[in-house]
């Protein structure tokens, strides 16, 4: 197998923003022969006039028949990537293979709502829907199915793999590809089966997509799908829409509820680490007069359900999930995601926190964390046999990522291995101005050295608040009954505030100087790295502790260019329509119009079909189907709100 290449577009492209792509309508430029067919398919079907970044290329290698593996961010683009090749010419049957039940029916719902010929198989069906869309897939009226990988490829599945050879399977799109890694950070043994397409059907071809995949995971999945000479393309791990905040979790419910009044009326997801605290934290946010369902494996199936279906049609304004809760969500209009205590690697915290935003425009995503997240990550995967040198590794980049104040979009797409371009992402705390400025202390070895010897001192068997209660000095019988006031250590760090003491020990932890361990209870212990910090062999970064403004300094770029020119009333009108459609329709709210189609049409103030076809993501069949409804509207809000004749008359 040759070498997969790699392509790497510019990092400072807009997430969703076609016209900022330089490849997309450079005639020079020319992955794949004369796109026209497809550009046909874009306008009809979807409403779009170019591509966004890689999806040419990516749409290249499925019309060409070359095997290929995607890595594009949540909101890049990726399903059209299948979607419309699908659709080209005389292509034969897509088959895609999808994890989950519910991102099957709306992908499928929303297919159907463009005017393409598609359908899922999958146990949820009714007998006599499953009847139909066999009958379909026989009479070769069908350009996409989507099945799960154990449908596929599992126990007994022989005989629907056959059946599917008979219909002349052009090509397989596997979403969610990372899961087939063990690697990666949601594996599903059922993937691996999905090898033996390659040897089954040798005249198609197989294409993987993710949003997050790693060098190593990205290697880890041409391999176990026998990927042949594949055409591996990876976009930008940059979401510049999202604003990232990064803070100590101090006063959990009180960071909570200020997140949300920041977004009153609007969609959120809030992930908690246990089922206990989830529904806590989902019965706190129900007791602030917020609409807000718990989500985790503990509930009886038809009630996450409910709740799942309650949240994606808009009866809900919040989710507080385990991340259970997440895969599967298709809601285009999530305009923050908390996580109330940290998750557990990086890769965890791009999927999660990149359900936020899907629509390309602003959101916010706030991490809440302490350094016991992290012990308690590491007790947890320890009881279950989990905890290998790799996670250790993953846990570490988390907590490293939460607790140095820097740039957030930066250290994320660092971490997979890019670059930031930008000097200013101008759409993270750190910097939107939202820290006061970053004092470093004078001499961050020795105060480092001093804090890891109290450590040693105490023979590490205590936790922060006891190693605290040593430096400053005090008195307590906990601290004398044990001898501890006549350590060396005792009183170094007298004149500092506890909770500054705290957040140095905090800052060693996040360097990796220091760890968490323990059975029962956290205590401190000094790593590797840390003898070498007390050998005097490397110096950390102790900051003084940061204070937060009570407001940002400035505001996110994002919001600032989503909302410019946007009438944010008719926007409001436009949504409650829509919302009136979808429940008449049966499909979530997302599945009619995303709210980046409303911002525009509230922009453009189309008149006439023809005017609302220039809007973009409006194709021909919802400008028919919707157009009358919608542009009524729009000629009602206007008329409303026009200037009395007099004021208009003296317009210029």
């Amino acid at each position: 197998m040759s070498q997969p290449y790699e392509q790497q577009p510019p990092l400072d492209l807009a997430v969703g923003d076609a016209a900022a792509d330089p490849a997309g309508d450079d005639p020079g430029h020319d992955p794949g022969g004369d796109d026209a067919p497809l550009r046909a398919v874009l306008r009809r079907h979807w409403g779009f006039d170019s591509f966004r970044p890689l999806q040419r290329e990516a749409m290249a290698a499925v019309l060409g028949g070359r095997d290929s593996l995607l890595v594009l961010p949540t909101g890049g683009g990726k399903s059209l990537c299948y979607q419309a090749p699908a659709l080209v010419g005389d292509a034969r049957l897509a088959v895609v293979v999808s994890p989950l039940i519910s991102l099957m029916k709306d992908q499928v719902d929303g297919l159907r709502g463009i005017g393409v010929a598609a359908a899922c198989l999958n146990s949820a069906l009714a007998p006599e829907e499953a009847r139909r869309v066999r009958g379909e897939l026989a009479a070769g009226r069908l350009r996409l199915l989507y099945v799960s990988p154990e449908r596929l490829v599992g126990e007994g599945s022989d005989g629907f793999r056959r059946r599917l050879a008979g219909f002349g399977v052009g090509f397989f799109a596997v979403d969610e590809a990372h899961c087939i890694s063990q690697w990666g950070h949601d594996f599903r043994p059922a993937y691996r089966g999905l090898r033996r397409l390659r040897d089954e059907f040798p005249e198609a071809s197989i294409h993987a997509f993710t949003a997050t995949a790693t060098e190593r995971v990205r290697r880890d999945i041409v391999e176990q799908l026998g990927l042949v000479e594949a055409a591996v393309l990876v976009g930008s791990f940059d979401r510049p829409n999202l604003v990232y905040r990064v803070l100590r979790r101090r006063e959990r419910d009180r960071q909570i509820r200020q997140v949300l009044e920041r977004h009153p009326g609007r969609a959120g997801i809030v992930y908690c680490l246990s089922r206990r605290e989830v529904e806590e934290v989902a019965a706190m946010i129900a007791g602030w007069g917020i609409a807000a369902r718990p989500y985790h494996a503990g509930l009886a199936d038809e009630v996450r359900h409910r709740n799942q279906e309650d949240f994606l049609n808009e009866r809900v304004d919040v989710v507080v999930a385990t991340v259970a809760f997440g895969m599967g969500i298709d809601r285009s209009d999530v305009r923050f995601v908390v996580h109330a205590t940290s998750p557990r690697s990086l890769e965890h915290y791009q999927q999660e926190s990149g359900r936020a935003g899907r629509d390309g425009l602003e959101a916010e995503c706030v991490l809440l964390h302490s350094p016991g997240d992290f012990f308690t990550w590491r007790r947890l995967m320890e009881q279950d046999g989990e905890l290998t040198d790799s996670d250790r590794r993953l846990l570490s980049d988390m907590q490293r990522y939460a607790g140095t104040p820097r740039c957030r979009h930066r250290a994320l797409v660092e971490y997979f291995g890019q670059t930031l371009e930008r000097d200013d992402c101008g759409a993270c705390d750190y910097c939107l101005g939202e820290l006061d400025d970053l004092e470093p202390v004078d001499d961050p070895v020795v105060l480092g050295q001093k804090i890891l010897s109290c450590v040693l001192r105490v023979h590490q068997g205590f936790g922060t608040t006891h190693v605290v209660d040593v430096l400053r000095g005090s008195e307590a019988e906990k601290v004398t009954s044990r001898g501890h006031h006549r350590l060396s250590t005792w009183g170094l760090l007298a004149d500092a505030p506890t909770r500054q003491v705290r957040s140095w020990i905090e800052q060693l932890l996040d360097q990796g100087y220091l760890e968490q361990a323990g059975e029962r209870y956290p205590v401190l212990q000094v790593t590797a790295g840390g003898r070498r910090l007390l050998r005097g062999e490397e110096e950390p970064l102790l900051y003084r502790e940061p204070r937060r403004r009570a407001a940002a300094k400035r505001t996110s770029r994002a919001a600032t260019e989503s909302w410019e020119g946007v009438d944010k009333d008719l926007f409001e009108t436009l949504r409650e329509l829509r919302r009136q459609v979808a429940a008449e329709r049966g499909v979530p709210p997302y599945i009619v119009f995303h709210d980046s189609v409303l911002r525009d049409m509230a922009k453009r103030l189309p008149r006439s079909e023809g005017e609302l076809l220039e809007v973009y993501g409006v194709g021909e069949k919802k400008a028919r189907d919707l157009g009358p409804q919608f542009l009524t509207a729009i000629g009602e809000y206007l008329a409303a709100n026009a200037p009395p004749a007099a004021e208009a008359s003296e317009r210029p």
